[in-house]
């Protein structure tokens, strides 16, 4: 069991130094002493009048990928072992909180792969007094991470409300490439919906490099627990107007079938898997807080999606916003001399999205490392490609036994994710043929 502490108070935080009483203390505050990167205070000030139990859920959700960045996995890529972590948070009601921390674990649990124990004790009080800030009153809250799915149901979503309204875009991001990305995307959907207003908040919050005496964290890349935090502070802004939050996925993504016994662990998400939204939900509005969250999209595919977006804005618009979104896996292609932000072609992301294009009948204008013909990336994309199981997946298609295993919620029939599924993996055969 590995102990790990998230705390607002450097006393706090160095008291258990001291005591040893922990293996990782992660301390966020507004000092530069801080464990964590970004200008975010843990009390969410500046975002106006967050639920008070959203200010908590962000402080569990950057708690768990703080813990899970700091815990090395013993395997790699799809031979992973499952970590047993104990993480104590420092919110403002531990008492409602701890009547819930069974499920939380079991909920951080299902998200990644591990044997979750939460403990929460008492925050202290924000010492610095807020500034009164203007009344927010936009109609809806969307998740635009710079992907083609958020960046489809962002434009969908302006698109549909009325004249004079606005939503409120919510980004977050860790690699600096998917930053000019988003403010791309957040400026284009003043074009396509210009009578609807745009309001962007932006994160950049992460776990810095060095522990607070100076020693360097570990740092185990998998970090599935990482969209805990992006929805929570989709909430958190959502509840400053108490308007729903949209994050938008393919349902054929968001199941996320195996692509075989050998592509499981590491490889396999549940960011938005139907069953991880509702229990979330279910959880926060428990406790008191805000916790509406709608995928319009989890009965589509990512071509059907594409699709609506042609419908709205006519082929050449779309193809030129989506071509400008990424969907690559991969954030490390700028060490093999490529470009950030650039997209390998042959992860799992790109190649449901090039399927995509081509479903939608919409040009790709994507330009894709694996498209280069120069040879520089040639290494790099053959170490990435998932070409030959995503054919086998493709060919050998989704049978019933594949649906029964993907922990589907109460209400979401079986039937309907099989057949979501094929129609998911005719999009994949078709490009592939």
């Amino acid at each position: 069991m590995t102990r790990c502490l998230l705390t607002v108070s450097e006393a706090d935080a160095d008291a258990a130094i001291t005591a040893a009483s922990f293996d990782e203390v992660f301390f966020w505050s507004r000092s530069a002493r801080s464990s964590f990167t970004g200008t975010l205070s843990p009390y969410l000030e500046s975002l106006g009048p967050v639920n008070p139990r959203n200010v908590d859920l962000v402080r569990i959700a950057l708690g768990a990928l703080a813990t899970d960045r700091s815990v090395l996995r013993e395997g790699g890529g799809a031979s992973w072992n499952t970590r047993d972590l104990e993480l104590t948070v420092q919110v403002d009601d531990p008492t409602t909180w701890s009547g819930v921390a069974g499920d939380l674990a079991i909920l951080v649990g299902f998200l990644s792969g591990d044997r979750w124990a939460f403990t929460f004790t008492q925050a202290p009080a924000d010492t610095v007094e807020p500034l009164p800030l203007p009344a927010v009153d936009y109609q809806r809250t969307v998740l635009l991470s710079g992907g083609a799915d958020s960046a489809a149901g962002a434009l969908i979503s302006a698109r549909q409300l009325d004249e004079g309204s606005s939503q409120a875009l919510v980004s977050q991001y860790s690699s600096t490439a998917l930053s000019p990305i988003q403010q791309g995307l957040g400026k284009a959907l003043g074009g396509y919906a210009p009578r609807v207003a745009q309001i962007h908040h932006q994160f950049h919050i992460n776990r810095g490099s060095r522990r607070l005496d100076g020693s360097i964290f570990r740092d185990e890349p998998s970090t599935r627990s990482r969209s805990l935090l992006f929805l929570s502070l989709g909430l958190a802004v959502a509840s400053c107007a108490n308007v729903p939050l949209w994050i938008a996925e393919n349902g054929f993504a968001s199941l996320n079938p195996s692509l075989g016994a050998d592509r499981r662990g590491a490889l396999s998400t549940h960011t938005t898997h139907p069953r991880f939204l509702r229990d979330l939900q279910a959880l926060v509005e428990r406790v008191g807080g805000h916790g509406h969250i709608e995928n319009p999209f989890e009965s589509l595919t990512k071509g059907e999606m594409f699709a609506l977006v042609a419908e709205e804005v006519g082929t050449d618009a779309s193809s030129a916003y989506l071509s400008a979104t990424n969907s690559c896996s991969h954030t490390d292609a700028r060490y093999s001399g490529a470009q950030p932000g650039s997209s390998c072609g042959v992860c799992f992301g790109c190649l449901v999205r090039r399927a995509a294009f081509a479903a939608a009948g919409i040009p790709d204008r994507t330009e894709y490392l694996c498209d280069d013909t120069t040879g520089r990336f040639t290494n790099f994309v053959q170490q990435k490609s998932i070409v030959d199981p995503m054919c086998d997946f493709a060919i050998g298609g989704i049978r019933p036994r594949d649906v029964m295993a993907m922990s589907l919620p109460a209400d979401y029939a079986a039937t309907d994710a099989l057949h979501l599924c094929r129609r998911g993996a005719d999009e994949l055969r078709s490009f592939f043929a």
